[in-house]
């Protein structure tokens, strides 16, 4: 009888397009929220680096030399 009664329920699932569409938004949405925490980290990763760049513009203000690498002579 339990066999029966899961094969009707299956068969009544298959039937139905709201199910299938759920699950598709469902898939849809959890793709958008990857991108949006992948695109998130990008630009905090962004910032974080103008924040440590910011101290420079004084820096170059008042003359000072520049930090960092030094530029090779192109000759």
């Amino acid at each position: 009888m339990k066999k029966v009664i899961r094969v009707f329920w299956e068969w009544v699932f298959s039937k139905t397009t709201i199910d299938e569409k759920v699950i598709a938004t469902v898939k849809e949405t959890k793709k958008r929220v990857k991108a949006v925490k992948a695109e998130i980290k990008d630009v905090s990763d962004a910032v974080k680096e103008v924040g440590s760049q910011i101290g420079d513009i004084g820096d170059a203000v008042k003359g000072k030399a520049r930090k960092g690498r030094k530029k090779k002579d192109v000759k």
